[in-house]
């Protein structure tokens, strides 16, 4: 296979939705992020069925998995980013494709990634919009029953993870205040708050009850709660997500979760800094709705190996791909999630499989440029053009 500088310097583009449907998957350039959309396993699936597969060179090695494991599954390596989006008529990533990157974007060309299109600038979604792009977010794909498939593994990682973080945090070492999670005999264990039940919540609850933490779970939906009670199925404190509730909570909390989250939407800010100064010195505060924008004021985004700085005294740690600290673990969550939705969108091509998958439809931020999720429309004043569907689907 000839070297990056034997290839040309254009390469020829895929033919948009026109015979053998071909996938991308680039290597992640976020700071720290080491998995991958697809394994080599998810991608011979996708050979087998008949696709053409191109794997950006290196996309795997955070993650465990070589370009030879690609090219073993039956995948062809693309020696830099250009060849990569040129040759794809769909592109799955984990993170979706940077600003500076939107100029390599085709018309029609079909996104599926974390987009978190709430929380770009309006400048770049314009240009996206010009770019003629389909916009899927992973993180905004939702069946019937309000639930995000592809979110879901993310979260349940990531509450677990959560709990072996902030346990570390609590140590001095790490600048916390010198405490143990679970306590020790005659040593009371710290208090654990969770804003929010969901997926992300539940998980890290779970977590923190088995630690031995003393652990309260706050969600402005009593049916949440209650599954968290159950779900947990250990003594669990549950409060409504009321201002007078969150004050409290924050009084006695040694470290805080924020995992508040509405599908495809910015997160709701729920702690202002004013409201800080009710927390103990040294408290801990890990916000994992910092890639929806975040929960608390204070918040920013952090990442590895820097990942806290204090705020008033208060500890914050706000690593938005919290996941990739468990990279492979992660991608095979994640290849796990996503096959069945590229099937589907290779099997039928994209507007099909749109009209097909009402899952797909409510994850789909932008189709050929047109804004067709109303929340986003909302959020930036544009015109929401939602998707057709036909009567009769085969």
């Amino acid at each position: 296979m000839p070297g990056a500088a034997e290839r040309p310097k254009a390469f020829p583009p895929a033919p948009v939705l026109q015979g053998m449907m071909s996938i991308g998957i680039p290597r992640e350039t976020q700071a720290h992020e080491r998995r991958v959309a697809l394994t080599p396993s998810g991608v011979k699936t996708l050979v087998q069925r008949g696709y053409r597969v191109w794997v950006e060179t290196g996309a795997g090695l955070g993650a465990g998995h070589t370009d030879a494991d690609y090219e073993s599954a039956g995948s062809t390596i693309a020696f830099g980013r250009m060849e990569l989006f040129a040759r794809t008529t769909l592109v799955v990533g984990v993170h979706a494709p940077a600003p500076s990157e939107y100029e390599m974007l085709q018309p029609g060309q079909v996104i599926v990634a974390f987009w978190v299109l709430p929380t770009v600038r309006l400048e770049d979604l314009r240009i996206l919009q010009a770019r003629e792009v389909t916009a899927i977010g992973a993180e905004a794909i939702e069946d019937a029953q309000g639930r995000a498939p592809v979110l879901t593994g993310m979260s349940e990682i990531a509450g677990s993870l959560a709990v072996t973080v902030g346990a570390s945090l609590l140590l001095n070492a790490f600048g916390g205040k010198g405490i143990l999670l679970g306590g020790a005999p005659g040593v009371p264990p710290a208090h654990f708050v969770v804003f929010g039940a969901g997926v992300l919540g539940r998980a890290a609850a779970r977590a923190a009850v088995g630690a031995g933490a003393q652990v309260t779970v706050l969600d402005r939906c009593l049916d949440r709660l209650r599954d968290a009670t159950l779900e947990v199925r250990s003594p669990v404190a549950t409060l409504l997500a009321t201002g007078p509730n969150i004050e409290k909570a924050l009084g006695f909390a040694d470290l805080v979760l924020g995992a508040v989250a509405v599908h495809g939407e910015r997160a709701p800010r729920l702690v202002t800094r004013e409201m800080l100064r009710l927390m103990k010195p040294r408290s801990v505060i890990m916000d994992l709705s910092i890639d929806m924008g975040g929960c608390f004021e204070t918040s920013r985004p952090t990442a590895f190996p820097d990942p806290t700085y204090v705020v008033d005294d208060i500890l914050h740690f706000c690593v938005p791909n919290l996941p990739s600290a468990a990279a492979r673990s992660s991608t095979q969550a994640l290849t796990s999630a996503l096959l069945p939705y590229l099937l589907e969108l290779g099997t039928h091509g994209p507007e099909r499989a749109l009209e097909r998958s009402p899952d797909l439809r409510r994850g789909t931020y932008l189709y050929r440029g047109r804004c067709t999720k109303e929340s986003l429309a909302r959020t930036f004043g544009l015109r929401h053009e939602p998707l057709a569907v036909s009567t009769e689907i085969p």
